[in-house]
């Protein structure tokens, strides 16, 4: 039995993927740090890194992966049905504390992923 996760990227309607493209941005601009989120990303799906100091609770079922660079580089997720976790959102900051747009551009992510997959 595979008690694994998935990790999948959230796509629009219209088959559009913001998370990928923030990771291919960030590929250009800073490889390394690319390289630490996507091993982060694999990282999730295995259940004992569902929590600090990998992964952090933010809100309303939100979850974020954290890697500290030049800049926090952020990828906030959530977790569905199937042992699967859909990643919504990526954005980079100076900041401590999550952006609140951020956070409203996450949210309203993810509803619209539950809206057309449950």
């Amino acid at each position: 039995m595979n008690l694994n996760f998935s990790v999948e990227f959230y796509e629009t309607a219209a088959g559009a993927c913001p998370v990928r493209e923030f990771l291919d941005q960030l590929k250009q601009s800073d490889p390394d740090d690319c390289a630490a989120v996507l091993a982060g990303l694999a990282k999730l799906r295995d259940r004992q890194y569902h929590r600090p100091p990998l992964s952090k609770s933010l809100e309303h079922g939100l979850l974020e992966l954290r890697h500290v660079g030049r800049l926090n580089t952020r990828v906030i997720y959530f977790f569905a049905r199937g042992r699967r976790i859909i990643v919504v959102h990526g954005i980079r900051s100076k900041a401590q504390k999550m952006p609140a747009n951020a956070l409203d551009t996450a949210r309203a992510r993810m509803r619209d992923w539950l809206s057309r997959n449950q």
